[in-house]
């Protein structure tokens, strides 16, 4: 298992990934583009993804623009691993040597994703349009969280 930065050349592993979940799934998978992934990993933040034999099992790519994690995934073959919490980790601490800005993140209601973040030290704080629950997490709350896990 190697966890490495994302790069173009991934994305169409990292869109097989994103359209194999069964759990947050796209109501229509057109609405991630390509070009959306690209901007993503290069210029509005960085991204990460997971190799098993050559294939991309899962990948986390944060946002610093909006400052919002963006994605993290797994397909459905590779849930229960370990490899959801290595790339969650990977990506905030990296997150927060950027800045200290507080960080969110939108998930489906009743999912693993939500017990996942809960786990993990994020903290509810309302809703994300009609269908997510909106978390966040603070530096403070990241350097806690880190350290108990």
């Amino acid at each position: 298992m190697t966890i490495r930065e994302a790069k173009i050349e991934d994305i169409q592993q990292i869109q097989k990934v994103r359209n194999s979940v069964t759990e947050n799934t796209l109501s229509n998978p057109d609405l991630v583009t390509d070009k959306d992934c690209e901007e993503f990993i290069t210029k509005r933040g960085k991204g990460w993804v997971c190799e098993i034999d050559n294939q991309i099992v899962g990948f986390a790519i944060a946002d610093l623009k909006e400052n919002n994690i963006w994605a993290l995934f797994l397909d459905p073959k590779f849930e229960k691993k370990g490899i959801g919490k290595i790339l969650h980790k990977t990506m905030l601490d990296w997150y927060f040597m950027q800045t200290k800005k507080t960080v969110w993140l939108g998930t489906a209601f009743n999912t693993r994703a939500e017990q996942f973040y809960r786990k993990a030290g994020w903290t509810e704080v309302g809703t994300h349009g009609a269908k997510e629950i909106k978390f966040e997490m603070t530096y403070t709350d990241w350097k806690k969280a880190r350290t108990a896990n």
